[in-house]
Parts: structure tokens; C-alpha cells; sequence
């Protein structure tokens, strides 16, 4: 895999590990928190006279971030034949059934989908399992998680290694105590919230009426970088597509509210930089490993401080420089000044010529326009981006969108905000204000 030397958190983390110890891993985002839990993992598999199955669970909030896990596990065990089974929702349950069928050595999987399985699928259970891992743990841990985490504590042995690792950790004892640890050793190698130096972080202050202005005026200047843009709400993330291929960026949207093939579908097409900007909500943010992300944006400011530092940290991972602008509007100076406390520090603005920026103000409200009143195909929105407007003519539909089911698990780091119009926007954020 490349790997020649250590990460700062595998040289502590993996001799304790290899001890039997429990573990509380504290690393910033690409530091190598995967390989931290995984070796140890396949080591202590390798030293059994005979593999046995079921050995490990590898639990995460979302799904690509469960698959990544598994292809990571995977990769580091093909020389030995290791076996990894993934477990999501939106993927078939019965191909899922069949191949625990196979006892692999591995599970890895979001805490729903897994729970579905521990009570549906016969003669699958997890009563021999010796290592349980939480990744992103500190989200796991949350409320949302609560009732799943538990009746999965409840139902595997209390006698067994288990390892949290996040970039940002919660403090309170009674979170960590349901995780059952057992005289835990806590591996920090970083500040408990910071971000990686080689990350350059500024920020816009702009109007909000403005705000794709300003944003169109980031991406011009970053001609075919690698750019990840992140919105609140799942219906932006299609709206905001779409005004940007109707000024010829080549845009791709991600969120919760897509089906699990359609959502995979856009990260490879971002991966495989067919496509170089992809604007995702919070369900991106975690743990996700993408090659080659020169540029984080954030188009709305997140709520949680937390997530600040996780979405900056999809790029200048292992050790390569990266940029993160935020364009923080008069109603979200709030949010933005909390972030500098949490962070310890304060992040510089920039500065625009304002004329600069109204050139661009009619042809992006004709963009904006035509994506809010047009109905498009959802096909043409995900996955079929060359008959959009930067090339040709993009499909469109006879009607309305059609609603988008939810997907039946629930398992997922997803907003599930409702979309918002622009004049129930403006209401609500002179409420707050």
C-alpha cells in the first residue's frame, strides 16, 4: 500500500493495542486512524492456530465511510486471505445474508443495518466476537445512535478489546462508559480540536443575498482544482448543482436523500476527477479518504464547531497542503466566531473588490433561475452530467420532481432538514437575528 513508516498515532496507538489494551485514539483527519486499529486487529487474527470468523466489528455513522473501512481492511489483508463483510442500508439484505453465510473475519457496517442483521438473519450473531471498534466515535455516541449502540453492546461479549478513534472525542464520562471500556489507554496526538498545519483556512464575509456571487468568484479562481463544497440541506446540494453546471462548472451533488448506488456513483465520478466539484451535505464530511482534494468550501457554516473540522479535513491529509475558505454570511457570524473559540485561534478573512463581484450577480441569478423553475430528470442531475448546460442541453421533465423516498434505515449521518425557500430563509434568519 505505499506505506513505508508509521503515522504519529500508529507508532502510539498499535504497541498498546497489541498489548490488549483498550484504546481512546485522538488524531486529526488523515492521520492514519484506520491503519491504527486495523493492524493490530489482523495481527492478533494471524496469531490464532486456526482464523476464526467473526473476529471483529468495525462500527461507522455512514455508509461510504463502512465501505471505505472495508476496503482499507481488505487491501491491508489480501496477502493473507482476509475476509470483510460490509453492512449498509441501501444495499440489498439478502446479498448481505449470504455473505455472513460465509463467516467472514471482518464486519463492518453502521449500526442500523447491523442491528437489522443480529435480528433478522438466521444464525448470524456476534457471541464470539473478541474486538469492537467505533469509528467517528464521538458521533456514534450521540443521541441519534443511542438505542442501536446499545441493544449492540447488549447482545456481544463483555469480554473483548475495544477501540474508539475520532478526530474529535467527547468528554463526558457517562458517553464513554456505555462503551464498556475497560481501564482504557487514551493515545492523543494532537490538541483536542485542531487542525493540520499544512491546511491554509480563510474566510469571505459576505452579504446573503450574495453568497453565490462570492462563491463563483472562489471557484474561478481555482481553475480544475479538486473541490468539495458543503451545504446544509439536501435539496442545495441539487440546487446548487445545478446552477453551477448552468455556468459550465463541471458539479456533481451527494446527500443523504439519494439512493445508496446513485451516492457512490458521484463520489467515483469525483474520484476519478470526471467530474471536479462535488457538493455534499454533512454525510460527506466523516472519515472519508478522497485522493487529491485541493479545496474545501464552506458555502453554509455548520452549526456544531465540530463539523467544522471535520469537513476542512477532507483535504491536506497525510501530510499534503490544502486549502479551506468559508463564506460566512451576517446571519451565521455567530456560528463562525464560536468555530475561532473552538479552534483556539482566529482564521484570517480576505478581502474582495465588491464590483468585481456584482459583474457576476445577473448571470448567476439567470443560472440560479432556470435551476429553481426548471424540472429536471434525477437522472440528468446525478449521474448523467454531459447533456447538462456545460455541454449541451440537460433532460427535463414534464413535471414536478418527483418526491424522493427516504431510505428505510436510518443509520446514516444525513441531514434531515426539510428544503427551506429563500423567503422562509430570510423569516427565519430575522428571527435569530
Amino acid at each position: 500500500m505505499g506505506w513505508k513508516e508509521p503515522t504519529t498515532i500508529q507508532a502510539e496507538a498499535i504497541p498498546h493495542a497489541l498489548e490488549g489494551r483498550d484504546l481512546i485514539g485522538l488524531g486529526q483527519t488523515g492521520s492514519g486512524k484506520t491503519g491504527a486499529f486495523a493492524l493490530p486487529i489482523i495481527q492478533a487474527l494471524l496469531k490464532l492456530d486456526k482464523p476464526q470468523p467473526l473476529f471483529a466489528c468495525v462500527l461507522s455513522p455512514t455508509r461510504e465511510l463502512a465501505i471505505q473501512i472495508g476496503q482499507q481492511f481488505q487491501a491491508l489483508g489480501s496477502a493473507i486471505s482476509l475476509s470483510c463483510t460490509v453492512l449498509v442500508g441501501g444495499v440489498d439484505r439478502v446479498e448481505q445474508a449470504l455473505s455472513l453465510a460465509r463467516r467472514p473475519h471482518i464486519v463492518v457496517g453502521t449500526p442500523g443495518r447491523l442491528l437489522d442483521h443480529l435480528t433478522d438473519t438466521k444464525g448470524f450473531s456476534l457471541n464470539k466476537l473478541k474486538y469492537l471498534v467505533l469509528d467517528e466515535a464521538d458521533k456514534l455516541l450521540n443521541v441519534e445512535f443511542q438505542k442501536s449502540i446499545d441493544d449492540i453492546l447488549n447482545v456481544i461479549p463483555k469480554e473483548r478489546r475495544t477501540f474508539l478513534f475520532s478526530a474529535t472525542m467527547t468528554n463526558k464520562v457517562s458517553k464513554l462508559q456505555r462503551a464498556c471500556l475497560r481501564n482504557p489507554v487514551k493515545v492523543e496526538v494532537a490538541s483536542k480540536y485542531s487542525t493540520v498545519d499544512t491546511l491554509k483556512q480563510e474566510f469571505y464575509f459576505v452579504p446573503a443575498d450574495y453568497k453565490d456571487c462570492y462563491l463563483v468568484h472562489v471557484l474561478n479562481e481555482l481553475p480544475g482544482s479538486m473541490i468539495m463544497i458543503f451545504v446544509r440541506t439536501c435539496e442545495s446540494t441539487r440546487l446548487l448543482a445545478l446552477t453551477l453546471r448552468n455556468l459550465r462548472f463541471k458539479a456533481i451533488s451527494i446527500s443523504g436523500q439519494m439512493s445508496q448506488d446513485k451516492r457512490l456513483g458521484a463520489l467515483n465520478r469525483f474520484k476519478t476527477k470526471d467530474c471536479n466539484i462535488l457538493i455534499c451535505t454533512d454525510v460527506a464530511s466523516r472519515g472519508l479518504d478522497i485522493q487529491g482534494v485541493d479545496v474545501v468550501i464552506n458555502y453554509d457554516i455548520p452549526m456544531n464547531s465540530k463539523d467544522y473540522v471535520h469537513r476542512v479535513g477532507r483535504t491536506a491529509r497525510a501530510g499534503n497542503t490544502g486549502y479551506a475558505v468559508s463564506l460566512v454570511n451576517q446571519y451565521e457570524a455567530m456560528w463562525f466566531k464560536m468555530i475561532e473559540q473552538f479552534l483556539g485561534s482566529e482564521i484570517p478573512d480576505r478581502k474582495v473588490d465588491n464590483i468585481e463581484i456584482m459583474i457576476l450577480r445577473e448571470r448567476i441569478s439567470d443560472s440560479k433561475r432556470i435551476a429553481l423553475t426548471k424540472g429536471f430528470t434525477l437522472a440528468s442531475d446525478n449521474l448523467n452530467i454531459d447533456s447538462c448546460p456545460c455541454s449541451c442541453t440537460m433532460k427535463e421533465s414534464g413535471g414536478h420532481k418527483k418526491k424522493r423516498r427516504r431510505n428505510e434505515d436510518d443509520d446514516d449521518d444525513e441531514e434531515r432538514n426539510a428544503p427551506v425557500s429563500r423567503k422562509s430563509k430570510s423569516f427565519n434568519n430575522s428571527r435569530r437575528r
